[in-house]
């Protein structure tokens, strides 16, 4: 593997081992001519459904476009790169066993939306005033009320 600070070709394997949740092989590298460490995740690549958007275009599941949503709604919040990378794994692994082709945009929206709830509320409100498209501040008062009634 490649350093991503110095461009050595060759980097060497310092420490290997599963995720959290066995889904990845997580492996702390060392460059050898730099010095420094980084760490990289293996996981496999297998087919998942397609995406259809509300216009009805069709397009790949992108887990970077994932992982940068979910970093935006937690910017400055208390939730760790390990949290997001489970929850991001949570809903990989419930669009490979639902066993369909294509998914909707909007049942993969819940199921974000589900993980950040779980992960963080203030990101979640984040998240639904631009999932859902807030307008006012009603809509910000409706989503903090239907999280209230949830938990409690």
């Amino acid at each position: 593997m490649k350093c991503p600070f110095c461009g050595q070709p060759d980097t060497q394997v310092a420490e290997t081992r599963t995720t959290d949740d066995d889904s990845s092989i997580r492996r702390r590298r060392r460059c050898p001519d730099c010095e420094r460490r980084f760490t990289t995740y293996e996981r496999a690549e297998l087919a998942l459904p397609m995406v259809v958007k509300r216009d009805g275009r069709r397009t790949e599941f992108d887990r970077k476009k994932l992982q940068s949503s979910l970093h935006i709604a937690l910017r400055k919040r208390p939730v760790g790169v390990q949290q997001i990378e489970r929850a991001i794994d949570h809903i990989e692994t419930r669009l490979r066993g639902s066993g369909e082709r294509e998914i909707a945009a909007q049942r993969l929206g819940e199921w974000v939306m589900a993980e950040l709830q779980r992960l963080d509320k203030v990101a979640y409100v984040r998240f639904a005033s631009v999932y859902r498209n807030f307008e006012d501040v009603d809509d910000f008062r409706d989503a903090v009320d239907a999280l209230h009634k949830k938990t409690r």
